[in-house]
């Protein structure tokens, strides 16, 4: 779908709309062009596409609102999209606020160049066939099995409303991911993720796991405890997706369960963290799904709170204007930070490791739940390599621990922050995170196996 068919689909819809009684509208066209190699076994054992397109609509009656998808853009599927939009916001309660949609002035905001790689637009099978063979390859020098997937994808968001957004553009991801098994009970990951597919190493994905499953062989047990840790970037993308979405969020604010106090020290002076859609370091966006251009926000600088991020919602109940970062209607979520990043210091990650005099090196953490959000408490696993340091070396691994941590004391902890920085996917997006040295981590448990 090109910008111009986009946009004219999105103001059909709007016109629809109007016809029907609606007081104010906004259309979200959402074009998915995807592909994806999966290899399990050592063995590519799939390559699927799939191109699909739906067109979401928000009615708004008053101070009703109700919104209606369709995956279809047949005359008669946009007019049952209409009629079924207007009848949930008919029958809806008001809301007490009203409903708040972003202005334009109806000239059209366009992605961010940076945001476009055509390599990864005309990536086919046999590119990514060879990226996941490289990986397998890494994967039989240690006698590991490999399992992962390589994708790529052309992304299309239009965006209009009755106020005078116009909003369109067309973003490009690559993601590659392996996960390794040796035949000791070693495990390995290993992720890499771009704009460009051409800027990614698949070779070196597959031998930084294929390395992690080496080294991991035969792990000990080890005593549960608080210990100071090196977190890999892996580990560090679930502390800011934990922050962002219990914290870093206007109507977390708002609802009074977010750590946030603007001026608040809660992180070490080594501690920056930023939302940038602008940034080519990770996964650009110009706008966000109510079709607001993104400004960056500074959430955290030098360790003390900054901003947090609004939508058009949030931003109109504190008579602020909209930061750019929200989701698609119905959302009783909030904004979110979608493109954060944690600014990179000046330690090799050797030196980070060589900073722990007994500690834990982290590869990455898994099945993560929030226990107490206002001080971001989160609990989990470590897992596909934990490490014990001692005098600066790597000892050997360690069997998998559980924790109990506020993520918010890590911020406080940080005594160092790794010079490289990785793109990572995270579920609130792609974050871009180096690794970081944290003085203390609490450890409830040790697994048997």
């Amino acid at each position: 779908m090109s910008a111009a068919e986009g946009i004219s689909l999105a103001e059909e819809v709007l016109r629809l709309a109007g016809a029907a009684g609606a007081t104010d509208a906004e259309a979200v066209v959402l074009a998915n062009d995807s592909s994806l190699t999966r290899f399990a076994n050592n063995e590519i054992h799939q390559n699927v596409a799939e191109t699909d397109i739906s067109v979401r609509l928000r009615f708004v009656a008053g101070k009703r609102q109700g919104v209606a998808t369709s995956g279809r853009t047949d005359d008669e599927s946009l007019r049952r999209l209409v009629d079924t939009a207007a009848a949930i916001a008919r029958s809806s309660a008001e809301l007490e606020d009203g409903v708040a949609l972003p202005e334009g002035d109806g000239s059209l905001t366009g992605e961010y160049p940076s945001a476009h790689a055509a390599s990864t637009a005309s990536a086919d099978p046999e590119r990514r066939a060879e990226g996941a063979r490289a990986v397998i390859a890494a994967a039989d020098e240690v006698m590991a099995t490999a399992s992962g997937s390589f994708s790529t994808a052309i992304e299309r968001t239009t965006i209009a409303n009755s106020r005078g957004i116009r909003a369109d553009g067309e973003r490009t991801k690559a993601h590659i991911l392996t996960v390794m098994m040796g035949p000791d009970g070693g495990t390995g990951y290993a992720e890499a993720c771009a704009v460009d597919v051409d800027s990614m190493d698949p070779p070196s994905v597959g031998r930084e796991a294929a390395e992690r499953t080496r080294a991991s062989t035969s792990p000990v047990a080890t005593e549960p405890g608080d210990y100071p840790v090196v977190l890999l970037e892996y580990a560090v993308v679930d502390v800011l997706d934990m922050l962002g979405y219990l914290g870093f969020s206007a109507l977390a604010v708002e609802e009074g369960r977010s750590f946030v106090e603007v001026g608040k020290r809660v992180g070490s002076p080594l501690v920056t963290i930023r939302d940038d859609g602008a940034d080519p370091a990770g996964l650009p966006m110009a706008y966000d799904y109510e079709g607001a251009r993104k400004t960056a926000v500074e959430l955290v600088a030098g360790g003390v709170c900054g901003g947090v991020v609004y939508d058009a919602a949030t931003a109109a109940r504190v008579g602020r204007t909209t930061t750019g970062h929200g989701l698609p209607a119905p959302n009783p979520w909030g904004p979110f930070p979608l493109n954060m990043q944690l600014l990179a210091g000046d330690t090799p990650c050797d030196e980070l490791i060589g900073g722990l005099d007994r500690g834990l090196l982290v590869t990455r953490f898994h099945y993560t739940n929030p226990v107490q959000p206002k001080r971001a408490v989160v609990t989990g696993m470590t897992r596909d390599g934990t490490f014990l340091v001692e005098g600066g070396r790597i000892v050997g691994p360690v069997r998998n621990l559980r924790y109990t941590q506020s993520y918010v004391d890590a911020l406080a902890g940080v005594s160092a922050v790794g010079s490289d920085r990785k793109c990572l996917v995270g579920f609130l997006g792609a974050i871009v995170v180096p690794a970081v040295r944290i003085d203390s981590w609490t450890f409830t448990s040790a697994t048997e196996h």
